[in-house]
């Protein structure tokens, strides 16, 4: 069971409120020391990973409206005697998911357009271009898995399930100036290097079938998931399944040497990765509760998540159209 250190530093008047709404979330271990000279006082609340969330909101509660005060999460590698059957018992009756604040922080950071993101951005162009051209798949997949695309549609998806806009627009210019990236330099390529039309990998990548929708909507829920779980090590398989770079650059690699008809393919399936990514991610954050804390976020929250909801459902309808269409124009 992964546990979680709660680390609540305040002033002397709120000792009291701290106590009382530490123990209503029957914590493993309790424990508030008397501060100096300072007046802090300090509370250690040690409690499942799965409990936080229940214990942080019962704290803030506490606190609201009062200054001078900080919580700290913490990881807990291990704690010594082990858990008894019944402490593990009650722990995972309070079952929930991961904290949303622990969840914020994973997430956000996949937002922000610094130096690390755009040289990520620019290698695995790089790299999947090559291997699109090569019809190397095991290159293709070192791109899919260093590419930095699928941070900011998570973040995005977050945003919109917690109601923050500030974190949604920055997500949005972060995917935007990452496939903005990726097609410009995928066209310079394409200009000097000829396109192998011959490479099963670049052809397949021109090719949008209604599987790929499915695929999308079943790597965003793995994606959404494996985060709300802390299954972290699951995003990779993510990755390579519902690879946001290769369509992205073979729209540029195939625009740049002229092949408009397959690049406009390539843009379609790159679509259909990045919405149905975002709709069925933005759902199970919806399913797994993740929301704010206060009431008047949370009515700002289910506004955002209804019209984005509405956009996204509306735009997996025209894509799927173009699909029909467009297969149906080139079978």
């Amino acid at each position: 069971m992964s546990l979680r250190l709660i680390l609540a530093i305040f002033p002397d008047p709120l000792a009291e409120r701290i106590r009382s709404a530490a123990e209503g979330c029957e914590p493993i271990d309790l424990k508030i020391e008397e501060g100096g000279d300072d007046g802090l006082h300090t509370a250690e609340i040690v409690v499942s990973a799965d409990n936080s969330q229940k214990v942080l909101d019962a704290l803030q509660s506490s606190l609201e409206g009062e200054d001078g005060w900080r919580i700290n999460v913490l990881p807990v590698e291990a704690t010594l005697p082990r858990l008894s059957e019944e402490e593990v018992k009650r722990q995972e009756s309070n079952r929930s998911t991961a904290a949303r604040e622990e969840l914020y922080e994973d997430v956000a950071s996949g937002a922000r357009v610094d130096e690390n993101y755009i040289v990520l951005t620019l290698i695995s162009a790089v790299v999947a271009a090559i291997g699109l051209n090569e019809d190397n798949v095991a290159v293709i997949i070192g791109a899919m898995v260093i590419a930095p695309l699928l941070g900011p549609n998570l973040a995005f998806s977050l945003g919109a399930a917690l109601g923050d806009l500030t974190l949604m627009r920055r997500a949005a210019v972060t995917s935007i100036t990452g496939v903005a990236i990726t097609l410009a330099l995928s066209v310079l390529v394409g200009l000097v290097v000829p396109a192998n039309m011959e490479s099963a990998e670049l052809l397949r990548r021109t090719h949008v079938w209604y599987g790929d929708v499915v695929l999308a909507f079943a790597s965003g829920v793995a994606a959404s998931l494996s985060i709300t779980s802390r299954l972290a090590s699951t995003l990779v398989g993510v990755m390579v399944a519902v690879a946001l770079m290769p369509p992205a650059v073979a729209a540029g690699f195939l625009a740049g040497g002229g092949n408009f008809a397959s690049a406009f393919s390539a843009l379609i399936l790159l679509a259909t990765n990045v919405v149905c990514l975002n709709l069925s991610s933005q759902l199970v954050f919806i399913w797994k509760g993740i929301r704010p804390r206060r009431w008047l976020e949370r009515r700002a929250a289910k506004n955002a998540v209804r019209t984005n909801l509405v956009v996204l459902g509306v735009l997996v309808i025209v894509l799927i159209a173009i699909i029909y269409v467009w297969t149906r124009l080139f079978e």
